[in-house]
Order: C-alpha cells, then sequence, then structure tokens
C-alpha cells in the first residue's frame, strides 16, 4: 500500500514537473519575442519549433531529475537540499541542451529565450516543490499523511530516534510507543512502553502501525531475527538503526553493495560519488584550459622574467603527495635562486626568505608563481580547489602527529583550498588547516567550490595569498 502511495505520489509529481517545463518555456518565448522587454525587431521566431523543442527538453529534465533523487520520498529528505538538486539538475539540463543545439547547427533558437527559459524552469520547480510540502505538511498537522511507527528498543539508540521524530514534524511520523525487554510497560519520555519482543505478533495486531524501526543492539541479533520475522508474518516493512550508527562520520551515511553484501561507509565523502567525482573533473578540465588561454599572456612574460632575473629552469618542479596517497610533480614558476636550496634541508618558506629572487617574491606574494599548476589539473593530478597538498616528508610527521591527517588524500589536491581562504596557509597552524579541509571533503557540493574559487581572488588582492 506504501510503495502505491509512492508511486501514485511520483505520477503526481512527474505531471507537475512536465507543466513547470512547457509553462516555462511558453513563458520565456512570449517575454522574449511578444513582450515589450526585448525591442530588438525580432518578432518572427516560430513558436512551433519552440513547442517541438519540448520533445527533446521534457525526457530529458525528467531523466535528469530522476538521477538527482528528485523523486525520492519527501519524508527523508531537507528542502535545501532538494532546492539544491533542483538547480544542479537545471543547469546540466540546460546545459546539455545547448550544446546539442550547437551541435546540430540550430542557431535559430534565441540564447536569450532559453536564458529566460533556465531561469525561470529553475524558480517554478521550487516554488512547486516548496508548495507541495507545504500542503503535505499542513495536512500531517491535521493528522492526515501520517506514518505510525513503533520502536524496538527503549535504549539510547531509540531514544535518539524517538527525539528526531517528535523535533521534526514535517517528516510525518507518529511514534505509537517502545517494545522493550527490559522496561516494564509504563512510560518512557512520554512515549509508551507496549511490551517485550516475544509479544510482538499480539502488539502488531492490536496496534495498526505502518513500519516497525529495530534499535536493538548488534548483539541482539537472534531477537533482531525474530521481530524481523513476525514484522514480515504481518506484512509490516522494518528498519534497522545499527548501533554504531555514531561511528560515520560527515553528513550523510553512505551505504554501498559488494555482490548482494551491504557495506556502511564509515564516513561520508560526496567526491567518492561518481556523478559528482564526474562533475568536479569536467569543471577543471574546461575552467583550466579557459584561465589557460586567457593568462597566457601573463604565463609568457613571467616566464621570459624568471630567466632574464635569474639563472636557471623557468618551472621548478617538487613531488608532492596527491590523492590516494600517490606522489607527483607540482608545477611552479621557480622564484628562489637555484643555489639556495641546502641539501638535506626541509622547511617552510617565509614571507622575508632570503633564498627567494625580487621577482619570485612578486609572482609568489600575487600567487602568479602557482599558475603552471593548471597542467598539473589536466594531467588528473589536482584539482582546482581542494586541499593543498604537501611534500612527502610532511605528510610522514603529520601522519603520526595530527589525528585524521591522512583523510585530505580521498580528493584531489587543489592549487586553492577552503584552508587556504581562511588564512591557513605556509607557516600557520597545520591542525587548522586539516579541519578546514576536512570540512571541505565532507561539505563538497558545487556550490562550495564557486564559493571558495572566488573567495580566493580577494585572498589575493587584500592579503597576498
Amino acid at each position: 500500500m506504501i510503495k502505491s502511495n509512492q508511486r501514485f505520489f511520483n505520477f503526481i509529481l512527474v505531471l507537475f514537473d512536465m507543466c513547470v517545463v512547457t509553462a516555462s518555456l511558453l513563458f520565456a518565448w512570449y517575454i522574449r519575442f511578444v513582450s515589450p522587454f526585448f525591442d530588438d525587431g525580432v518578432r518572427t521566431m516560430n513558436l512551433r519549433a519552440y513547442i517541438d523543442l519540448l520533445a527533446i527538453i521534457i525526457p530529458l529534465y525528467l531523466i535528469l531529475f530522476v538521477f538527482f533523487g528528485l523523486y525520492q520520498p519527501y519524508r527523508k529528505q531537507r528542502f535545501f537540499k532538494e532546492c539544491r538538486e533542483i538547480v544542479f539538475a537545471n543547469i546540466i539540463g540546460i546545459t546539455i541542451l545547448m550544446s546539442a543545439l550547437f551541435t546540430m547547427k540550430s542557431i535559430h533558437f534565441s540564447r536569450y529565450m532559453l536564458g529566460i527559459f533556465f531561469i525561470t524552469s529553475t524558480m517554478m520547480m521550487i516554488l512547486e516543490r516548496g508548495s507541495i510540502r507545504k500542503i503535505l505538511r499542513m495536512a500531517r498537522e491535521r493528522g492526515f499523511n501520517i506514518k505510525y511507527i513503533i520502536i524496538v528498543g527503549a535504549g539510547s539508540i531509540g531514544q535518539t530516534f524517538a527525539a528526531k521524530v517528535a523535533g521534526d514534524r514535517q517528516l510525518g511520523y507518529k511514534v505509537t510507543g517502545y517494545v522493550d525487554d527490559y522496561y516494564h510497560k509504563s512510560d518512557k519520555d512520554g512515549i509508551p512502553i507496549l511490551g517485550k519482543t516475544r509479544e510482538m505478533n499480539e502488539i502488531l495486531e492490536e496496534y495498526q502501525v505502518d513500519e516497525v524501526i529495530i534499535a536493538l543492539p548488534n548483539t541482539s541479533y537472534k531477537r533482531i531475527d525474530e521481530v524481523i520475522d513476525i514484522c514480515e508474518y504481518q506484512g509490516i516493512k522494518t528498519q534497522i538503526i545499527p548501533d554504531y550508527f555514531h561511528l560515520i562520520q560527515g553528513t550523510t551515511a553512505y551505504f554501498d553493495e559488494l555482490d548482494g553484501i551491504p557495506l556502511i561507509n564509515t564516513r561520508y565523502i560526496p567526491l567518492d560519488q561518481p556523478l559528482n567525482k564526474w562533475i568536479k573533473r569536467f569543471i577543471d578540465i574546461i575552467l583550466s584550459i579557459l584561465i589557460m588561454i586567457l593568462v597566457s599572456p601573463i604565463m609568457l612574460v613571467t616566464a621570459i622574467l624568471v630567466k632574464m632575473t635569474s639563472p636557471g629552469p623557468i618551472i621548478y618542479k617538487q613531488i608532492r603527495v596527491g590523492m590516494g596517497r600517490k606522489e607527483f610533480w607540482i608545477y611552479k614558476f621557480r622564484s628562489m635562486r637555484c643555489d639556495a636550496a641546502i641539501p638535506g634541508e626541509i622547511g617552510w618558506t617565509t614571507e622575508n626568505d632570503p633564498r627567494k629572487t625580487k621577482f619570485g617574491a612578486f609572482i609568489r606574494k600575487t600567487s602568479i608563481d602557482e599558475l603552471p599548476q593548471f597542467f598539473n589539473v589536466l594531467k588528473g593530478d589536482m584539482s582546482i580547489v581542494g586541499p593543498r597538498p604537501e611534500r612527502p616528508h610532511y605528510v610522514t610527521q603529520f601522519q603520526h602527529e595530527i589525528p585524521k591527517y591522512m583523510i585530505k588524500h580521498h580528493v584531489r589536491p587543489g592549487i586553492t583550498g577552503w584552508a587556504q581562504v581562511q588564512g591557513w596557509r605556509g607557516d600557520t597552524s597545520i591542525h587548522k588547516r586539516i579541519e578546514c579541509d576536512i570540512e571541505y571533503i565532507e561539505k563538497w557540493t558545487l556550490w562550495f567550490d564557486v564559493k571558495v574559487f572566488f573567495m580566493t581572488f580577494k585572498a589575493v588582492f587584500e592579503s597576498g595569498y
């Protein structure tokens, strides 16, 4: 019954989404070619051509919405997350659409109109989903669309789950009571104890519930099996809260599978997801090519001046540790004298380091010396945004001194990073840097990358980043 209701609800959502996409396109066409907002004399674009375009747009967008999880149950998905996925899906959708039109040389379609369509469809989709959530919340507050649950286990795990449910009414859950072998029939924080696990069959027959949440310790596997058997006999869905859930790090539990064997990742890393990894890599490549084209005159002048002001190679190479603890050569414009490094000496570069040339001090202060690292990005050694890579010597040292230091090697290192734009760069607190790196790794989103990218410019101009 629950699955049937969910399928019907998703069917209604699909119809709404199709209407939103269609209305957005028609609205964009009206604004571009009929309204007085664009007084450029263009009034000959055929509406039929844009209506025919819906045969491509609607299936494309629906596939993207499914891919981004926009048809998952609302009870377990926050609205902010849904808005973020709507924006991402629309960005990818309009990008694919414009790329397809460009490839097919369909140049008669208005770019202004497609831009208006993107903005309108994104805003209307968010408004649509927000309105649906508001309606569902109002219904649940009035006792409609509520799922009644029994929690097996009144210990700390069960109490934590019950508190979550009670604290967020929009989830639409109501706890009927606990089932526990170690408490007498009474109340536990206002929730009744219905009986013991051996009475489970009678309890389920007495109380009409939709789901049973099992919150027992792993050592009670025999009782867990019995409860599941009884619930399945009664046709009631069961879900298990692992008693080691507190060990799962990050913002979201991440479950995997190996040939039918479930695996729980103890730390959720968004960039472990293939789609996220592909999107970030794609943007890195495109953005690196564009930046290198734009700054090629600066790089050429810098290369000439490095050669003129100090004898030696233009590019300085150094071994760093990257993703998966693999070593790679990082590229920079040389900013120090070739005879500056003393064999065996390892140390941080300070602001007034005597090893730097005068021109080297300038390119380090303005971060121009970092520009060759875009070649590292194209090679796949680095990303534009990510934790800064360290030399093997420091990695070995910090691995023993700082807990969780090696987590930074789960993702590609970056030219710039969250720690660096926060001011933790060079000879500063390594502990603070790692805190920022782990925060970035666990909370990564495209918006986070965009934020760090633009904060980098601010840091460069304000503090000589």
